[in-house]
């Protein structure tokens, strides 16, 4: 009964709201273009610029009702099952302030690689594009947020992005990317349940407080020298919109 919960409301809500994202982007995009198709284009720029904000805003809103809460959720189980909380308690307001807290650092440290694929990789984006893409991801996460099924904001992101190069006459969308994209999902999944036993494991092997430490403490130095590896060719806005070459772009020369 475990592993069909797993299927049912894991597994195949992963797979099917990225469809489900191409398909309302798709549809988005295309009634942009209609409905403001004699609207000149740069007044039609401005407008859609200015509406991103509100659609980014969405989107991040969002993304806390799924991303977190997966994290806060995690976190609280650990502490029923610890017996620090009561089997009906709710999560600390520590535990919020951290899962945000933690969620934003990565986005600010990382998000600017994502952004670049997203933006430039998978399709050239204008901005009713964006907007388009925006709006569709932010109604998918939270209809499946309303429905209690756990996501991944990447994963809808990538699939609005993708519908809306569908979506716009003669843009092109760069399957080669997206089946990487894909790929790497496919991976991620048996690759972190492959490093979450293997860290119980040596936590359990060692024990206690140390045992938790010494796996804290490997995770840690694992993540700082990823962290330094992508330092050596960096991204960020200076270069994020560079030409898509299929490579990271060169790095930002300093000025003398």
């Amino acid at each position: 009964m475990k592993a069909v919960g797993i299927v049912s409301k894991v597994l195949i809500p992963a797979v099917l709201a990225p469809l489900a994202a191409i398909l309302v982007a798709t549809i988005g995009t295309f009634l942009v273009y209609v409905i403001t198709r004699n609207v000149p284009e740069d007044i039609r720029g401005r407008g859609f610029r200015i509406g991103q904000v509100g659609s980014a805003s969405l989107v991040s809103l969002a993304h806390g009702t799924n991303d977190a809460q997966k994290t806060m959720g995690i976190i609280t189980l650990a502490l029923i099952a610890n017996g620090t909380l009561g089997k009906d308690a709710g999560p600390p307001l520590w535990v919020i302030v951290c899962s945000a807290s933690a969620i934003a650092l990565g986005t600010y440290l990382g998000g600017w690689r994502i952004i670049r694929t997203l933006g430039k990789g998978l399709t050239e984006i204008e901005t009713p594009q964006g907007f388009a893409a925006e709006g569709s991801s932010a109604a998918v996460i939270f209809a499946s947020s309303h429905f209690g099924f756990p996501l991944s904001t990447t994963h809808v992101c990538a699939g609005s992005v993708i519908g809306s190069g569908l979506g716009k006459r003669l843009a092109e969308v760069r399957w080669n990317v997206a089946g990487q994209m894909a790929t790497a999902w496919l991976l991620t999944l048996p690759a972190a349940a492959l490093v979450g036993a293997v860290a119980w494991k040596g936590a359990d092997l060692i024990g206690g407080a140390g045992g938790v430490t010494v796996v804290f403490l490997l995770a840690l130095l694992g993540g700082l020298g990823l962290y330094l590896a992508s330092r050596r060719s960096t991204v960020n806005a200076a270069n994020v919109n560079d030409e898509w070459t299929g490579r990271t772009p060169a790095p930002v020369k300093e000025a003398v």
